[in-house]
């Protein structure tokens, strides 16, 4: 289960605590940004992902810095928004923006099993077109890494609606 955490937000008439809502932006959403903390130097990446339950999933490369980091560090941090627009009020210190956002903790780690590989690339596919059957080639699946992010707590937030 999903912590919709309540902690204090500065302006809390903006804050989102139906986790239907959470959903809906998550699943409305293109690009989730990826942040890592490689020792005492944040790391952040966007990247295309797939969510199911509460994990998260993205496929990636075999090799490199985001795999070097959570075997030392697992614990990441997660950002993603949806219908972000900029209101020019033609007053520089005035503008606003109209946004829905969703910042969130988990635990990083890569899926092995071939047949879990398999079901977090449909649930990927299926985030950017959903009701598509695929069959996935056993050699692609050998070629491609799939990082889970189990989630343990998110918040969310909109502004102009």
């Amino acid at each position: 289960m999903i912590d919709i955490a309540h902690h204090t937000m500065r302006r809390s008439e903006k804050a989102i605590t139906n986790p239907k809502e959470l959903k809906r932006i998550i699943q409305s959403t293109q690009v989730c940004r990826l942040a890592f903390a490689d020792h005492d130097v944040p790391y952040i990446i966007p990247m295309h992902f797939g969510m199911k339950e509460n994990t998260l999933y993205f496929h990636c490369a075999h090799k490199g810095r985001k795999l070097d980091i959570i075997k030392r560090n697992p614990v990441v941090c997660f950002e993603i928004e949806s219908d972000h627009h900029i209101t020019n009020t033609g007053k520089p210190c005035n503008w606003s923006t109209r946004y829905a956002s969703v910042i969130g903790y988990g635990t990083a780690s890569l899926v092995d099993d071939p047949q879990q590989k398999k079901e977090a690339l449909t649930i990927i596919v299926s985030h950017y077109a959903p009701g598509t059957v695929y069959e996935f080639q056993e050699k692609k699946i050998d070629e491609v890494a799939i990082l889970k992010v189990v989630v343990t707590s998110m918040t969310g937030k909109k502004s102009g609606y």
